[in-house]
């Protein structure tokens, strides 16, 4: 409970924090780069608790596999939102909620965008947090998660290089991306996303601690049913010629072959 109230306490107080710079940068989508970054350091956290172990212990952890797993995603998607997003004004998501609250945004932020988040990043994050109660020792769960986790970090990092380099192209303005993983799915970054999460899952539910399959859970349900894929595409229907003839022959999530003759 110590390192559960630890890392609830460091969520609560870096959105508390990242809250007000944002005030000052009137840019409350700088939470979205926190994301990763947040889930990252609630890794880092739940690892230093292991410093009882001497180096060769440390490495052979279920703690140090789910841990580095957690970390390498959590940066990497921090660093690409923070490279996408930084200098290019706040995310049209934000602005709506500023114009539907008015004057009352900056302090309904907080709970509403902030604590909120926070909260979230806490709760998806359980499973990297008790890891530690798991049985010793690895077994075949634990590699089948590791390939779950790689195949999401590549299908993620794939998709999202691919949409970097179609919005670089000046030819590509206006137009609907459906070439490379996109054409098998329109939401490969969010596909990915959920595989990591069920990858990072598996080896602490095979290690005895079942319940905490609400993680990836709860993840899927966000991207395809709440903030990811409904918001996304509510904003594309209504703003890119095209794209509803690509949901025609694209499958919303999971990974398919395009429908032929829809091309």
């Amino acid at each position: 409970m110590n390192l559960l109230l630890q890392t609830l306490l460091f969520i609560l107080g870096a959105m508390f924090l990242l809250w007000l710079v944002s005030l000052l940068l009137r840019d409350a989508s700088i939470v979205d780069i926190f994301w990763g970054a947040g889930f990252a350091c609630v890794a880092m956290i739940t690892m230093g608790h292991q410093v009882q172990f001497r180096l060769p212990e440390l490495l052979l952890t279920r703690q140090t596999l789910v841990g580095s797993m957690t970390i390498i995603w959590g940066l990497r998607l921090a660093l690409y939102l923070g490279w996408r997003n930084l200098g290019r004004g706040e995310d049209p998501r934000y602005q709506a909620m500023r114009k539907r609250y008015a004057g009352s945004f900056p302090l309904l932020s907080l709970p509403l965008v902030f604590i909120l988040q926070g909260a979230l990043i806490w709760l998806i994050s359980l499973p990297v947090q008790v890891t530690g109660k798991t049985a010793p020792g690895f077994g075949a769960g634990d590699g089948i998660g590791v390939g779950i986790w790689l195949a999401g970090l590549i299908f993620e990092s794939v998709g999202d290089w691919q949409l970097a380099r179609f919005k670089a192209d000046p030819a590509s303005r206006g137009r609907v991306l459906d070439r490379g993983l996109w054409a098998w799915t329109r939401h490969p970054n969010y596909f990915g996303d959920a595989l990591v999460w069920w990858g990072l899952s598996i080896p602490v539910i095979v290690g005895g601690v079942p319940w905490v399959i609400v993680s990836p859970l709860i993840m899927t349900w966000l991207l395809l049913r709440f903030s990811g894929v409904p918001l996304l595409e509510k904003g594309l229907l209504a703003n890119r010629p095209g794209y509803a003839d690509y949901i025609e022959r694209t499958s919303k999530f999971f990974p398919r072959p395009p429908r032929r003759g829809k091309q």
